[in-house]
């Protein structure tokens, strides 16, 4: 079937973006023209703005390097710290870049995309920077003393590409790149890595691996610690299949590391980590996928396969984070979607567990950073839907401590966070999180969030923009912990891969009949969102659940799942998904993709759809032709497209506050709020 409005995907063509300003014009004109949307996008400003946040720094030797942005550096600043400052309530920072200025005096729309610091002198740094917010970056080489952007023929330079580089030391980096023709995967990432050497160029360095164009991408990298020194090489044959290798830098040669493809894996002094995602079965012994093991990695190269194992997951407790610290190991549990954090230590007597003691009661933690290569200092971030974060600094074998808080952005006085458990269509307990005001009594206006892929765990967080723009409101918020995360391991992810993905729509809406149910919210009160594969997940309820909700919030889609192979990164989530160019695939695959599977005749909800035209990872052309088919079929569509932003949909604060605001007003509005 020819698809009428392919001329969509022609992303930056004049008649395309024509249709956008028009569509644009029309959303912005019927919900941001008044009083009340200005008022509340002032207010999420003043949240991504203010200078009470925390400035959440990774450590990187001596110093603690943070990016900010605010209303006086819209773009940002990148800046370090010593430890002993940033324990201070104003510590003093270095800003090494100011990325304003930059954009400024070069006339490019830089967005900040990153840095990879050299260690251990920490005196050049490879930055990242982006065209409006494009995952696609050009790479330019820093002097951290002259604070200068290195230029000439010595200089480590790559145009705008979907790069990986990484330094071996400060003459030689890893480099994988578009090098020209059939150096790119299918799915546009590096299919090459080679050595690079200061002083030659980029043509001249010399190719260490290759992949295969049909893999998601290939790369190499170095391990700098003094005595354990490494190279390694890998390439990724789909999205959660790799292949790792030991590389001997002086002849070439590999050595595979013959832990199964689909598994996680770390190597941190002599310890090799391997976290497989399906049940491993080694000398008669079945390791249960979402485990955590542990062996000697010299002993297990060399074919022993004495494992150990420190974690092993149950029916409510899975694995979320493993972190080294220079001497001990870190680990995140989550027991139904609720967090633990334990110190394991190796010894002569094997390993010792002990629990983190001090995290404030009713949040959920997460490691931010650590010193593997120097010391057992830890950074912990722990908030929840109504505690605003706290972040702690900690050394193993002593209580961490507060160095930072976050100012509360709404009133949280007399809301209530409860759990629940849905039953989906195939009796599996699906948990999920409901926030309210206590004084709410019967139904009322409720937004229910959810994403469902890629092993992604939703987990309580503070966020002030949903407690001023919804929560302070009136309304309740609902996070579903729906399969496809990991919340519950990584089967809770591959159960419902490919020909299993219905389980996941039918996950969300069972917690939505569930809230309704239980008289939290009516059917027409109740709003959803979601972006990106939750994008795909608003799609889906839209087309085949509609009679469930009152207004539906699709944030930077899929939707087409007939092409969405062939466009930007589509081709590594077919691992994911399907293949829609294989018949069997696309059988189970075209009964849910939304843009094949619209009605004109049925009873939809109002939707706005939102994308960005900058975005390389998901196609806007998914966004565009979703909603030219609704309109054309007469359905309620609203839609805005942000000229620049990239895959998040925003390039800075003010967009991003702009955003936020639109979707609020929308749900207000349409649920009654």
């Amino acid at each position: 079937m020819t698809d009428p409005f392919l001329w969509l995907e022609d992303v930056t063509a004049d008649a395309s973006l024509d249709w956008v300003r028009e569509r644009n014009a029309r959303t912005v004109g019927e919900y941001t023209e008044n009083a009340r949307f200005s008022a509340l996008e002032e207010r999420i400003l003043g949240v991504l703005d203010t200078d009470a946040r925390i400035p959440y720094a990774g450590i990187r030797g001596e110093y603690l390097y943070n990016f900010w942005r605010d209303s006086d550096h819209v773009r940002g600043i990148w800046r370090r710290t010593t430890r002993e400052q940033y324990r201070t309530e104003n510590p003093e920072w270095d800003i090494l870049l100011d990325v304003d200025a930059l954009a400024a005096n070069e006339d490019e729309n830089w967005v900040w995309a990153g840095a990879t610091v050299l260690r251990p002198s920490q005196t050049r740094a490879l930055l990242e920077l982006s065209r409006g917010g494009a995952d696609a970056t050009v790479v330019r080489e820093f002097d951290l003393e002259t604070r200068t952007f290195v230029t000439g023929p010595d200089a480590f330079e790559l145009p705008e590409a979907k790069s990986g580089i990484s330094w071996i030391d400060e003459n030689n980096v890893y480099v994988g790149t578009d090098f020209g023709a059939g150096s790119m995967t299918e799915s546009g990432y590096p299919r090459i890595a080679k050595r690079w050497t200061r002083g030659t160029t980029l043509a001249e360095a010399v190719t260490v691996y290759e992949g295969e164009a049909t893999d998601v991408s290939a790369g190499a990298s170095y391990s700098d610690v003094p005595g354990y020194e490494r190279h390694f090489v890998s390439r990724s044959t789909d999205f959660y299949n790799s292949e790792r290798y030991e590389l001997n830098p002086v002849d070439g040669s590999l050595t595979k590391v013959e832990v199964p493809d689909d598994a996680g894996m770390s190597v941190h002094h002599d310890w090799l980590t391997v976290r497989p995602r399906s049940d491993w079965e080694v000398d008669g012994t079945v390791h249960p996928a979402g485990s955590l093991l542990v062996t000697d990695f010299r002993d297990f190269m060399a074919g022993k396969r004495d494992l150990t194992a420190l974690f092993t997951p149950d029916a409510h407790t899975s694995l979320e984070q493993a972190t080294w610290t220079r001497n001990h190991l870190l680990l995140v549990t989550l027991r139904d979607v609720r967090t633990d954090l334990h110190v394991l230590t190796p010894g002569d007597d094997g390993w010792t567990t002990s629990p983190v003691p001090g995290l404030p009661p009713l949040t959920s933690s997460g490691i931010i950073s650590t010193d593997s290569r120097n010391s057992d200092e830890f950074f912990v971030n722990s908030s929840g839907f109504t505690t605003p974060a706290t972040l702690l600094y900690g050394e193993v074998g002593g209580e961490p401590t507060p160095v930072k808080q976050a100012p509360s952005f709404f009133d949280a006085e007399g809301i209530s966070t409860t759990q629940y458990f849905a039953t989906s269509d195939d009796g599996t307990k699906i948990p999920y999180f409901v926030v309210k005001r206590d004084d709410v009594e019967g139904p009322c206006p409720t937004l229910q969030y959810g994403y469902g892929g890629f092993e992604n765990s939703m987990v309580p967080a503070y966020s002030g923009i949903t407690g001023l723009g919804w929560l302070e409101e009136g309304g309740a918020y609902v996070l579903a912990n729906i399969r496809g995360g990991g919340e519950y391991g990584p089967e809770w992810h591959t159960s419902v891969l490919r020909e299993n993905r219905h389980k996941v729509y039918e996950d969300f809406a069972a917690v939505a009949k569930d809230v309704v149910a239980r008289k939290i919210t009516t059917a027409e009160q109740l709003g959803i969102h979601g972006g990106s594969n939750g994008g795909l997940l608003m799609g889906v309820m839209l087309t085949r659940y509609p009679e469930l909700f009152g207004a539906i919030v699709c944030a930077v889609p899929l939707l087409d799942m007939k092409r969405y192979h062939l466009l930007l990164a589509g081709a590594s989530w077919v691992a994911e998904y399907g293949d829609p160019d294989n018949p069997d695939d696309w059988e189970f695959l075209g009964k849910y993709s939304p843009y094949q599977t619209t009605d004109p005749n049925a009873d939809y909800p109002p939707i706005l759809v939102t994308t960005s035209t900058r975005d390389d990872r998901v196609h806007p052309g998914h966004a565009r032709k979703m909603a030219a088919l609704l309109e054309e079929e007469g359905h309620e569509i609203w839609y805005f497209e942000n000229i620049e932003g990239g895959h998040g949909g925003a390039a800075d604060n003010k967009q991003a506050a702009f955003k936020s605001a639109l979707t609020y007003t929308f749900l207000s509005r349409k649920l009654g709020l």
